[in-house]
Formats: structure tokens, C-alpha cells, sequence
């Protein structure tokens, strides 16, 4: 019985895709090693029993109620999906609301010019807000035990935008 060493080389294709391969998988590397670091925002971690959450719902809806449940509460939406809804409250207010599996699971409030919001203090608490090169402020505190973060954001635009986002974690 004879065997073929024809049938155990590699052809001209194969070969071209290897060395095409091979080429990309090093430039790849070579971007991903100039890539810089981005500096992490500062997140405050706070121990439930040490301080309870001081801000955990927006008009009566909480994270993980249904989407039915958050509805009843707020009324129709200006736009709705399964996803999110979307409210208009007012001139200078709206709310987001994103759902999995029907239940809340992100709440999302913009204040423009900061016109209604409340004080980051009844938000993230009395630390201090981190000033980012712009001129916004930020803070985020997660509260482990209890399995959600809320995050107080002002822009640094010429009508600023305060944001107040409450985030249920995986």
C-alpha cells in the first residue's frame, strides 16, 4: 500500500490564509499594547450596614418591579418598547426606565439646567463629587449587599444636565 505526501501538504490558499492570519493576529497585539490605560472613575463602595441607600427609586418605582407595575405608577409613556420607556415629565425633566425580562432593571433621570433635581447629597451622600477634566462632576456608590449603584452626574455644558441613574447589578 502506498501513501501520498500530496495529501499532507499544505496548498497555495491554505497558506495564504495562515500567513494573512498570522499577520493579523500580530497587528492586533501590537495595537493592543499602545493602547493606554483609561484611567478608572472613582467608585465609593459603601457597606449597607454601615449606610442605607439614600436614594433607591424614582416616583414610587423601584428596580426589579414589573414593567406593568412601573407603568401603573407613572402613566403612559411617551415611547415604550419591551426594553425602556421613555416619559416626558416636564419642560426640564424625563425619565428612562430599561426592563429584562419585564422588570426593571435601570432607572434614569435627566434634569436639564439641573432645574428639579434633587442634592447629590440625597443622592450619593456626602462625598465628595469627582471633577473630571470638562468641568463635569461625577460620583457613583454601590451598595453590594443590596445588588444595585446609584450615580449622581452633572455635564459641564452651557445648560447643564444633572442625570441620576439607579443600576441593578449581574
Amino acid at each position: 500500500m502506498r501513501y501520498s505526501t500530496h495529501t499532507h501538504r499544505i496548498g497555495m490558499v491554505e497558506l495564504t490564509y495562515l500567513l494573512i492570519g498570522a499577520l493579523l493576529l500580530l497587528l492586533l497585539g501590537t495595537i493592543a499594547q499602545g493602547q493606554s490605560e483609561i484611567p478608572a472613575t472613582k467608585v465609593t463602595k459603601v457597606h449597607a450596614q454601615i449606610q442605607q441607600p439614600l436614594y433607591r427609586e424614582y416616583r414610587g418605582v423601584r428596580l426589579g418591579m414589573t414593567a406593568a407595575e412601573a407603568r401603573a405608577k407613572l402613566g403612559e409613556p411617551a415611547m415604550k418598547s419591551d426594553e425602556q420607556d421613555f416619559y416626558v415629565v416636564s419642560s426640564t425633566e424625563t425619565a428612562q426606565f430599561a426592563y429584562t425580562a419585564q422588570k426593571v432593571v435601570m432607572i434614569s433621570i435627566d434634569y436639564t439646567g439641573g432645574v428639579g433635581a434633587p442634592d447629590q447629597r440625597s443622592v450619593v451622600g456626602e462625598g465628595l463629587l469627582l471633577e473630571r477634566p470638562d468641568g463635569s462632576l461625577f460620583r457613583m456608590v454601590r451598595y453590594d449587599s443590596e445588588r444595585f449603584w446609584v450615580s449622581y452626574n452633572k455635564s459641564a455644558s452651557v445648560v447643564p444636565v444633572v442625570t441620576i441613574t439607579i443600576g441593578a447589578m449581574k
